[in-house]
């Protein structure tokens, strides 16, 4: 109906207006900044999501009453929280039975919200962590507790910061929330077509150059768009049919694109969410992080660009004509309004200001840097909203401007939304895991199961990770195996942060990792290729993702070891050496590298490759003198 989508639009903008006052203006206590977040994204989520397949909302009908129920209930149960704060931290395990009555309608709004925009398999298993903490004394003996009450249950989840107000939330009604703001600003104003044409021009002559540009464009954008899957589709839209024009079969061009978007995630400065709850889970600073994670994210884009570069060169593509290439001067020139406020963010970042001071500073900036470029383009008699350039009423301008304004910040809204709500789904996980002790008894059995082994222990958290990815978003599935399995890794001696961005990175698997592959997936739908062939082929082109995790908890690829202080040198050669690892297992996987490798020469990359990654001087040394050797018989017979 025409009123609520009025009404969904006004809760879209009022949600982002509020962030930005809480974020750069007002702080709030953290129990009413984030339940009155979450409250607004339960509407939104029940205005906008069916409650099942087919269901009408368009008109008068049960399931349009029943939604509006919903988010009056969404209401009460938020605002009762913060007109009665002071009573609720007062009476802290004496409960009143209203106390008890809303926290357990809170609690299955957030699980219906969360089967509406999840699904089933993550909400099936809050619903077992639930029942978990209710059964307790009934469980099998390696997992059996004393078992907790229903208001026990319920009011630590509603009315504490243990549970759906937690940490996860805290993170996604805060940091996150700016950022997706950030990226939906950037996306309105053109920010989105200047970086894929920058790629264009950085990558477009040379051979598979649009699928380079795929990579690069990839890399700049998924960073703060916060979801793999949404960056194939916005990108994608773009660089698949570019790729399919020159010559890359469909599922390839749906798997570069998938692959490529998947490490967005992982590239800083943003990452997703990923940055943010990392920060706030170890403690370390968030300029810290993202310094530490830069190099591995290089490297993984320097695998897929590697495997896009065989898969040209094997398929005999060329790159564009430079005369049919945008100049990169007249890019650049074109987007200053867009560099300027990423300029201005990298520098709060680097002058230590809050992370979400940060994303405060960066909507500001280009809100204020594309009005700027807006007008001045209106004052010389041209606007490119317009066909042909001529001057416009400035009544007209101001209100084309006005709703270019709104429309990012209703936008930004609604892509809050699956992130929120998965974080306040794994606020439910996350407490009763630290009510039962269920953490302490998983990474006992992780410990057990891998026999003190670190890789079988890394392999056997990727496992678990690609089942949690099948029902849970990457974020959510980052939070849950921090919480499970991050303490088992620390009791094998791996330090904190190299634990969790080894978590970090295995949570990604699932978007790419049949059979699950949500972001190839994706990425078939838009070049219109088979999925299943799809998802293998990102498989292949993301080997990066499950090599460098377990480099990482051997070599000191991230700058730490026992503690922070360390050889630079050793980074630099655990650098060097990994690097040159992938480059021989992706010319051993593509049977590729100055051109067609023979099976000796395959052989050759890849135990260079295994030589490489084996943490030893020696091994190193063999390893190196392998792709030598490999690179010699290459040179001596030309393609």
């Amino acid at each position: 109906m025409v009123w609520t989508a009025r009404a969904v639009s006004a809760l879209a903008v009022s949600l982002s207006l509020y962030q930005l006052y809480t974020a750069g203006i007002t702080a709030l206590t953290a129990l009413v900044q984030r339940s009155i977040h979450l409250g607004a994204i339960l509407c939104l989520a029940f205005l906008l999501k069916p409650p099942f397949k087919g269901a009408r909302k368009d008109r008068l009908s049960v399931w349009f009453i029943l939604d509006w129920i919903l988010v009056a209930a969404s209401g009460v149960c938020v605002a009762y929280i913060c007109y009665n704060l002071t009573a609720i931290f007062e009476r802290q395990g004496d409960w009143l039975a209203a106390d008890r009555i809303i926290s357990i309608i809170g609690t299955l709004l957030v699980l219906e919200a969360c089967r509406r925009v999840i699904g089933m398999i993550m909400t099936g298993i809050c619903i077992l962590a639930i029942l978990y903490a209710y059964f307790g004394p009934y469980m099998p003996e390696l997992i059996i507790h004393k078992g907790y009450s229903i208001e026990r249950i319920a009011t630590t989840l509603w009315l504490t910061t243990e549970g759906i107000f937690g940490l996860p939330i805290g993170v996604a009604a805060t940091f996150v929330f700016v950022f997706v703001l950030f990226g939906a600003f950037l996306e309105v104003t053109g920010g989105g077509a200047f970086f894929i044409d920058l790629a264009y021009a950085l990558t477009g002559r040379f051979s598979g150059g649009p699928a380079k540009t795929a990579v690069v464009a990839s890399g700049f954008m998924g960073s703060v768009s916060g979801s793999a899957v949404g960056n194939v589709v916005a990108t994608g839209s773009f660089t698949i049919p570019m790729m399919k024009k020159v010559g890359y079969k469909p599922h390839v061009a749906g798997a570069i694109e998938a692959a490529a978007s998947t490490g967005g995630q992982l590239m800083p400065p943003i990452m997703g969410a990923g940055a943010f709850l990392m920060a706030e889970f170890t403690n370390i600073s968030y300029l810290t992080i993202i310094k530490v994670a830069l190099m591995p994210a290089i490297m993984y884009y320097l695998t897929v660009l590697l495997f896009v570069h065989f898969e040209a060169k094997k398929e005999g593509l060329k790159g564009e004509a430079k005369e049919d290439l945008p100049r990169i001067p007249t890019v650049l020139r074109g987007g200053l309004p867009f560099l300027i406020p990423v300029g201005i963010l990298i520098y709060v970042l680097v002058a230590n200001y809050s992370p979400m001071m940060a994303g405060f500073v960066a909507v500001i900036s280009t809100v204020f840097a594309s009005l700027m470029a807006q007008t001045l383009h209106w004052a010389v008699g041209y606007n490119r909203s317009f066909e042909t350039p001529k001057r416009v009423r400035f009544g007209t301008f101001a209100l084309d401007q006005g709703r270019q304004v709104l429309e990012a910040l209703e936008k930004g809204a609604q892509n809050a939304i699956m992130v929120s709500v998965a974080c306040a789904a794994a606020g439910i996980i996350v407490g009763m895991v630290t009510l039962t002790g269920m953490g302490l008894k998983f990474s006992s059995l992780v410990l057990d199961l891998s026999f003190g082994i670190k890789a079988l222990a890394i392999l056997l958290i990727g496992a678990a990770s690609l089942v949690l990815g099948m029902g849970l978003p990457v974020t959510a599935s980052y939070i849950v195996l921090a919480t499970l399995a991050g303490p088992a890794l620390l009791d094998m001696g791996i330090p904190l942060m190299v634990s969790h961005m080894i978590v970090f990175w295995y949570s990604q698997d699932a978007n790419v990792t049949p059979p699950v592959s949500l972001a190839s997936f994706a990425g078939a739908g838009v070049a219109g290729a088979n999925p299943m062939k799809t998802a293998f082929t990102s498989w292949k082109l993301a080997k990066g993702l499950y090599i460098i995790p377990i480099v990482m908890a051997y070599r000191p690829l991230l700058g730490i070891g026992k503690t922070f202080e360390i050889n630079h040198l050793q980074v630099y050669l655990a650098a060097v050496v990994t690097t040159l690892g992938l480059v021989s297992f992706a010319a051993a996987l593509e049977r590729y590298f100055l051109r067609r490798a023979t099976w000796l020469e395959t052989g050759l990359f890849g135990a260079a490759a295994m030589g490489l990654f084996w943490p030893s001087y020696w091994t190193d040394l063999v390893g190196a003198g392998l792709f030598l050797a490999a690179l010699v018989l290459q040179k001596a017979r030309p393609a």
